[in-house]
C-alpha cells in the first residue's frame, strides 16, 4: 500500500506536476515533502504530515524551509537508563 501511494506522487511530480506554473511556497516542495514523510514515517503519519503541509501552503503562508520532521529513535527502556546510567 505504502508503494502505490509512493508511485502516485512519483506519477504527480513526473506527469502532471511540469505542466503546471511553480507555486509552492515551501522547500522542499508539498510533493516531495509527502513522499519523504510516507516514506520515512508510513501511510498513516506521512499522510497526516503531508496533509498538514499543504494546508499550510497557501497565499498567506510565508514559506521557506520546511522539512519534514526526523523519525525520533526508540529507547529501550527509561529505567534501563535510570539503573545503569552513561558515564
Amino acid at each position: 500500500m505504502k508503494r502505490l501511494f509512493l508511485a502516485a506522487i512519483r506519477f504527480y511530480q513526473k506527469n502532471i506536476s511540469p505542466a503546471r506554473p511553480p507555486c509552492c511556497r515551501y522547500l522542499p516542495t508539498c510533493s516531495e515533502y509527502a513522499y519523504t514523510a510516507i516514506e520515512r514515517f508510513g501511510i498513516f503519519k506521512g499522510c497526516a504530515l503531508a496533509a498538514w503541509r499543504i494546508m499550510r501552503c497557501n497565499p498567506f503562508s510565508k514559506g521557506g524551509y520546511d522539512p519534514v520532521p526526523e523519525k525520533k529513535p526508540r529507547n529501550k527502556s527509561s529505567k534501563e537508563e535510570d539503573l545503569f546510567p552513561k558515564e
